[in-house]
């Protein structure tokens, strides 16, 4: 389930920066260990989410994720909990508790990162908006100059200030 998950992170988004945590997720010690490290990683403030995930199993493989005391540990996370326990048949207090429950562990992977062809594609439509916009408004800068420069070339303002000056040289004589 981890191999599918970091290789799923990878072709999709592979910017992404992925801590696994290791804990054992079945047996005795499992829900004990899940809700140390659950606690942990909301304490360190280092994550924007947490994934608890395991492959498929037996239902008494997976019985470490109906712990009550687990349960209560994702519900109370302060960091926002995926949940992908199992196959899509498979459901655990788990998957009822986090903020967001995946079918599978490889779609809670396409669920938590854009894919960086999507991303590519949107940001060469906002270049090419934003140069459209930019050859728009250097139009309108460009018309509104020539337009100005044809205003003040109908005033003449050459010839004014000459008329000006022989005015100004007639009074002091």
């Amino acid at each position: 389930a981890v191999r599918d998950v970091l290789s799923v992170l990878q072709r999709r988004y592979p910017l992404l920066e992925v801590d696994v945590l290791p804990v054992q997720v079945q047996g005795e010690t499992a829900a004990a260990q899940i809700v140390e490290m659950l606690q942990r990683a909301g304490r360190s403030g280092r994550y924007d989410v947490l994934l608890v995930t395991r492959g498929g199993g037996s239902l008494e493989d997976l019985w470490a994720f109906n712990d009550e005391r687990l349960a209560r540990a994702i519900a109370a996370s302060p960091v926002p909990v995926v949940s992908a326990v199992g196959h899509e048949t498979d459901f655990s207090l788990a998957d009822f508790a986090a903020d967001l429950r995946a079918p599978t562990p490889s779609v809670a992977a396409e669920l938590l990162v854009p894919d960086r062809r999507d991303l590519l594609a949107r940001v060469r439509m906002l270049h090419s908006r934003l140069a459209s916009t930019q050859a728009h408004r250097l139009r309108n800068v460009m018309q509104r100059a020539d337009r100005a420069a044809l205003r003040l070339n109908a005033q003449r303002p050459q010839a004014r200030l000459a008329m000006l000056g022989q005015r100004q040289d007639a009074a002091v004589r």
